[in-house]
């Protein structure tokens, strides 16, 4: 295999500068999609959420082109700096200042849309911004990665073997995402919509059903620690940690995310971001999940800057109340689907991983 750098294989574009008159409100005919370092969401293109800058600040080069891929260049975050995703869109797009994009060659195309996902360059540029205490990719780093090139056959035979296993584990993906959708539609058919009540269930005060409390401060430099009490802010689990604050609850978000549930029957560590259920009233906790879940706590947040919810304006609402053995039942059929949504999750963690890992392994070396 012959060893070459990024800067004989591809070229590089800077993104668009743009004022906040460029902008326009709607896409028209004057104007195109603009795409940001925020649309760049685990090495895909997601379009939730673009500008539409007007066409008049965008050069014929900066429109992107089928296999392109946009990088975040400039971030405030050494995590974020360098994710990449490969453009393969029917829209027509540009893209902003604090992003580049990599134009392969065409020979190298499918193959640098693999390595710009590899461990291998997340290694190179996390290495680059540590050691040049850099925030910003200049097109230099770009150019002066290495890596090494197998044959044309050979290449070809890594990409199709890894966009199969690709495929595979986006229908796994999919999988869980229906198992999840099951498990809500059970529960609205056996308790109806618990914001409308739409099946006249008896109705009770939230804090009668499950009382929350705010989390505790813990700071970042004990979430990783070699204890194996978790530790959960409004994003899920943030690290571990040697003590325990909480037992057996459900907790939420209190500040930034708001709407995601957890279930946690172990022993638990909350974060300040969060609530966490400090008495379920003899309740199923697994019901109370889905139960908190549905009613959409995101609906409570107050504040201009940061979504906060306050526990207080929860407490107080009217929420349906549901028999233990109605609940019981509940959490048997979710019991079920769990088993199926762990073997898909087992076979995506350790089957595919190690698979992907050996392939990238034989075929890109940094």
């Amino acid at each position: 295999m012959a060893q070459k750098s990024i800067g004989i294989l591809a070229d590089q574009i800077r993104g668009v500068s743009y004022k906040k008159k460029d902008l326009h409100d709607t896409l028209d005919k004057n104007s195109v999609i603009l795409l940001r370092a925020n649309n760049i969401i685990n090495g895909e293109l997601d379009f939730t959420d673009v500008l539409y800058v007007d066409k008049s600040v965008v050069s014929d080069t900066q429109y992107l082109k089928y296999g392109d891929i946009l990088i975040s260049a400039s971030s405030g975050s050494k995590k974020a700096i360098g994710k990449a995703a490969s453009f393969n869109s029917q829209y027509k797009c540009t893209f902003g200042a604090f992003c580049k994009i990599i134009r392969p060659h065409e020979n190298v195309r499918d193959f640098l849309r693999i390595y710009f996902q590899s461990s291998a360059y997340r290694r190179q540029i996390s290495h680059l911004a540590l050691g040049a205490n850099i925030n910003n990719i200049r097109n230099e780093h770009i150019n002066s990665l290495q890596l090494e090139i197998p044959n044309e056959i050979t290449r070809k035979k890594i990409v199709n073997k890894l966009d199969l296993l690709k495929k595979i584990i986006t229908e796994k993906q999919k999988i869980l995402a229906d198992l999840d959708e099951l498990i809500k539609a059970r529960f609205v058919e056996m308790f109806g919509d618990p914001i409308s009540n739409s099946l006249n269930k008896p109705v009770e005060d939230f804090i009668n059903v499950v009382k929350l409390q705010r989390g505790f401060d813990l700071p970042v430099r004990k979430r990783n620690s070699n204890g194996d009490i978790p530790v959960f802010g409004s994003n899920g689990i943030l690290g571990y940690h040697t003590e325990f604050k909480a037992e057996n609850g459900i907790i939420t978000g209190r500040s930034g995310t708001i709407g995601n549930v957890y279930r946690e029957q172990r022993k638990f560590w909350p974060l300040n971001t969060s609530l966490f259920s400090v008495n379920t009233h003899g309740n199923n906790i697994v019901y109370l999940q889905y139960l908190v879940d549905l009613f959409h706590l995101e609906r409570f947040c107050n504040g201009a800057g940061v979504p906060t919810l306050n526990r207080n304006d929860v407490h107080c609402q009217k929420i349906i109340s549901v028999p233990l053995s109605l609940q019981n039942e509940f959490a048997n059929f979710v019991q079920q689907v769990d088993k199926s949504k762990f073997e898909n999750i087992v076979y995506l963690n350790k089957t595919l991983s190690s698979k992907i890992l050996s392939q990238l392994g034989d075929a890109i070396r940094d």
